[in-house]
């Protein structure tokens, strides 16, 4: 019974004592962290669109009405307001939805509506930003753009901190459950290894722990 004990946990005899140090080696095991994988270097979605956020801007064109055609800023309700159209929702939508139904607002008025949306100014939803938390130099919350890198992340926000444990950051993708991924910032910015940048998604949390030395 004994040699069992020895060959399956560990058992070391020294004078006087025997040390059962296999056990102690899997509970350490087993309270340590489980690493996080590594976030993978595609991430955009070929169909994606942009979707319109309070504090935007956007631009209707009536055609061959020029006098009802404006710029207008989406207000924090998430509506905009414009000749003939009153409180219109346009958070939420891309601007091929919000051009069809300013179309069917303006059918009261104007037989044949054709309208164009153009967002001129991006902010985009809360659900769509990508947010930077941590050791960056200047955290903040940012727009998301098609293909847009966690490189062009940390130059928006100043790089990171003297304090900073690059290669410890995690995404949070909001996207996948909330589900994290590790990536090295670290290796990215200060070694300019390229193989370390990879895509961020709609919603994206960049997470940049301190550094413990």
């Amino acid at each position: 019974m004994f040699q069992h004990l020895k060959k399956w946990f560990g058992v070391f005899e020294v004078p006087g004592r025997m040390l059962l140090l296999g056990l102690a080696f899997t509970g350490l095991w087993g309270c340590a962290s489980t690493p996080q994988p590594p976030a993978p270097a595609m991430a955009a979605s070929a169909d994606y669109k942009y979707i319109i956020g309070p504090g935007d801007t956007v631009n209707i064109i009536v055609w061959r009405n020029p006098e009802i055609s404006m710029s207008v800023p989406v207000r924090p309700d998430g509506r905009i307001s414009a000749p003939l159209v009153e409180d219109l929702p346009a958070m939420g939508k891309d601007p091929t939805t919000l051009a069809r139904d300013i179309e069917k607002e303006l059918s009261k008025y104007i037989r044949d509506a054709v309208v164009t949306v153009v967002v001129t100014s991006f902010v985009g939803p809360y659900s769509e930003q990508i947010r930077v938390v941590g050791e960056a130099a200047k955290p903040q919350i940012l727009a998301y753009k098609q293909k847009m890198t966690v490189l062009d992340v940390m130059i928006a926000v100043g790089g990171m901190t003297e304090f900073a444990d690059g290669n410890a950051a995690t995404i949070l993708r909001t996207a996948e459950g909330n589900k994290q991924y590790s990536v090295r910032l670290g290796d990215l910015i200060k070694r300019g290894d390229v193989s370390a940048n990879v895509e961020v998604r709609p919603g994206d949390v960049l997470i940049i722990p301190q550094s413990w030395f």
